[in-house]
Parts: structure tokens; sequence; C-alpha cells
């Protein structure tokens, strides 16, 4: 092969290769459950490092737009991809329909079970609420999920 054509193969790969990375930015239901799934385990080896990483986005829970949340039994945010939610009580929770969201998260949550619960809430970084579902369990003492938007 020439050298032009392996130049024009390796930029018409790289240009393939951005254009399915921007399109990963927003996380799908699978990719949801699958860190749901994987933060389970975690809190399961450590609570308190799982904690840790779900907060920094580190060991792979946080990816474009998803990330874990995760409250105490009593509605308490410990655990959420925005600083500001931490200390928040989701049992006063609503979204822009007025749906008491974080009451159903809280209510929904079972030992062993994933279940979901659809809400609308901004992306990380906007303010705009959108269309989301996420995937809860309760592990132990705690109330976690992993949402994504529709």
């Amino acid at each position: 092969m020439s050298r032009a054509v392996m130049l024009a193969i390796s930029l018409f790969s790289m240009l393939l290769l951005s254009n399915g990375l921007s399109a990963q930015q927003y996380g799908t239901a699978q990719q949801a459950r699958a860190m749901l799934e994987h933060a389970i385990t975690a809190v399961k080896a450590d609570r308190s490092d799982a904690l840790a990483a779900f907060n920094k986005g580190a060991d792979g829970f946080r990816e474009g737009d998803l990330y874990v949340f995760c409250t105490g039994l009593d509605g308490t945010t410990l655990a959420h991809a925005n600083p500001a939610m931490l200390g928040q009580n989701i049992n006063d929770l609503k979204d822009s329909a007025g749906k008491a969201f974080g009451k159903e998260i809280m209510s929904s949550a079972r030992e062993g079970q994933i279940t979901t619960v659809s809400y609308t809430f901004p992306r990380p970084g906007e303010s705009q609420p959108v269309a989301k579902e996420s995937y809860i369990t309760k592990i132990g003492g705690l109330v976690c999920g992993v949402g994504y938007y529709k």
C-alpha cells in the first residue's frame, strides 16, 4: 500500500473513532445497570472505599453522564456526582413535574433486587431537567442507584 493510502485509512479510522466516542458521552440502560452491579460488588467489599470511589468518580464509577449515587436509609445523600447533593435528603426531592421521586427511590429499593424509577433530573453540569430512569437497589445500610438519561 502506498503511504498516501495508509495515511488516508488512518485519518478515516480516527474520524470514525472520534465520532463513536462523542456518541458515547450518553450512557445506555445496559451500561447503567452494569455500573450499579459493579457498585454493589464494591460496597459489599468495602463500604467506605466504595463511597469514596463513587464521589471521586474513580474505578469506573463515572462514565460520561452515568454515575453512582447512594443514600443512607434515612435518605441522606452520601455519594453523588454533584458535591452540592451530598448531605441533602432525597426524600425532599421532586422533579420538574412535581413527582416525589426521592421518596419513590427510597420506598422501591429492595435488598438483593434491582428496580427502576423514572423521573426528570439535570445531566451532570447542566440545569435543564431531562427524562431519566434509575436502577435502584438496597445494599446493607445504603440505597444506591445509577440512572441513564433517555
